[in-house]
């Protein structure tokens, strides 16, 4: 038996390095109150860039009063970026953005306007760069237009193609939504799917997800088949497959978050309303899980209580659970964020307890791991004044994120297992001594994590007589 120890070194994070405490309690600070002028009233979660700062939008405020774009360090350090607004109701560059942004590996975001723009007022689609400079790529039509949508709710995803896909609430040939296509520069933009109401559903508001099998995944939040809302699969040549409708009873209802894609293969998202706790005046909303094949099973019903109700997104943690908030209930009726298993064990790890000037905020959005390990969202009222925070959750986690937990040796091969963050780029790298020679990257082991448990292989790493283990890793 060969008896040679494996060493594991430290992980790299690049950016930040931090190591969760296992006996530490869950901890929620304000990093940032908006005061108006600054931004008012964001709808969205944030993304982290690859500088490690933090991208969002709040919907209104701002100098002109019709939203802003900002960054925001992890100690609350806020630039705004981009402050939308209107000489008259036409404002070229859109006004108020409802969704989060979307980095491509260029460096610059991505994100839609729900309104304003030269065409109506029906919106925009926009690049913006970290140095300020805004293009826009899109303007959208009024709905009675038709045409290419109106009025996007949702934010974009860059698809593997290296375009940007993304829905629009109304418009298009039956006036109730569209599914987008556009590349970076704007000059190619193609409608792939235009709802109808039955059986494909109506007024998209969350944005899509690509699974790993290429095919992307998306909701709708009224109409289908049972008039509640659907979860679909689509087709980079537009065509649509409808999963599961909505039926306003255990499975819920009115989906309106973007799902997320488990480390199983199953996608986990919420509806906002139904469940097995509602009644036809109270609904309080789901978690479900949906295979790629519309296998759905409903995983937690909210209560209105302390575990809170109108549940939003979710993203699944480096401890494999998934992370999300909901908008009311809780303690104070002003919204949770909560833990998940995959299986339905659920935990209310915080609620949001006081009126719109409680210093933590009130009425919370979607939330991102950070590759600190820490997860950061944002509230739409509430802080120090009645417009909105940014916040920083100190989960425990087990194992904490971002330190290698195991390494294996499978014949001649060596794998090395990670609690990874999801959309952070890792990178394994090896060395034979700690003292005489540099990291070089093993070839064929890097991956933009989804989140979990994450397994990096050194393909015939067992034959040298000691190797050293690290992962570097870029948010």
């Amino acid at each position: 038996m060969n008896t040679r120890a494996l060493k594991i070194v430290a992980t790299s994070l690049g950016l930040y390095a931090a190591t969760a405490n296992l006996f530490a309690q869950v901890t929620l600070t304000n990093l940032y109150s908006f005061t108006g002028g600054d931004g008012s009233t964001p709808k969205a979660g944030l993304v982290q860039g690859c500088d490690g700062y933090f991208y969002g939008t709040t919907y209104i405020g701002g100098t002109k009063s019709a939203g802003t774009v900002f960054r925001i360090g992890p100690s609350g350090s806020l630039t705004t970026l981009w402050t939308f607004g209107f000489s008259s109701q036409r404002d070229y560059h859109g006004s108020h953005p409802e969704a989060g942004l979307v980095q491509d590996s260029n460096g610059y975001f991505y994100g839609t306007t729900y309104d304003g723009g030269t065409n109506n007022g029906a919106g925009t689609v926009f690049q913006i760069s970290t140095n300020s400079s805004l293009k826009i790529l899109h303007t959208f039509h009024e709905a009675t237009d038709a045409g290419d949508g109106s009025n996007p709710v949702a934010g974009l995803v860059q698809g593997r193609d290296g375009y940007f896909y993304g829905t629009t609430y109304n418009g298009g040939s039956s006036g109730v939504g569209t599914i987008y296509r556009i590349n970076s520069s704007g000059n190619s933009y193609t409608i792939l799917h235009s709802f109808t109401n039955n059986p494909d559903g109506a007024h998209p508001v969350a944005g899509l997800v690509q699974g790993r099998d290429g095919y992307f995944y998306g909701t709708t939040q009224y109409a289908g088949t049972n008039g509640y809302g659907t979860v679909f699969q689509l087709n980079t040549n537009g065509s649509l497959t409808i999963l599961h409708s909505f039926g306003n009873g255990s499975d819920g209802a009115n989906p309106m978050a973007r799902l997320a894609e488990g480390i199983d293969g199953n996608f986990y998202g919420t509806a906002s309303t139904g469940g097995t706790n509602s009644d036809y005046t109270v609904n309080y909303g789901t978690v479900f899980q949906i295979s790629p094949s519309g296998n759905f099973t409903s995983l937690y019903s909210f209560t209105n209580l302390s575990d809170g109700s109108s549940p939003l997104g979710l993203v699944q943690g480096s401890d494999s659970n998934f992370y999300g908030t909901t908008l009311y209930g809780g303690v104070g009726d002003y919204g949770t964020v909560f833990r998940i298993s995959p299986s339905g064990s659920y935990s209310n790890l915080f609620s949001f307890t006081g009126g719109t000037g409680t210093i933590n905020g009130v009425f919370p959005f979607g939330l991102v791991q950070s590759s600190d390990g820490n997860f950061y969202g944002t509230t739409s009222q509430g802080g120090t004044g009645v417009d909105g925070t940014v916040f920083k959750l100190i989960v425990p986690l087990n194992p904490p994120a971002n330190q290698i937990s195991t390494i294996q040796v499978e014949g001649t091969d060596v794998l090395v297992t990670i609690p990874s963050v999801a959309t952070e780029f890792y990178q394994l790298q090896y060395r034979t001594s700690l003292t005489t020679s540099g990291w070089s990257n093993v070839l064929n082991a890097s991956v933009t994590s989804i989140g979990g448990s994450l397994t990096a292989t050194n393909f015939g790493g067992f034959s040298p007589s000691q190797q050293f283990y690290r992962f570097v890793i870029t948010p």
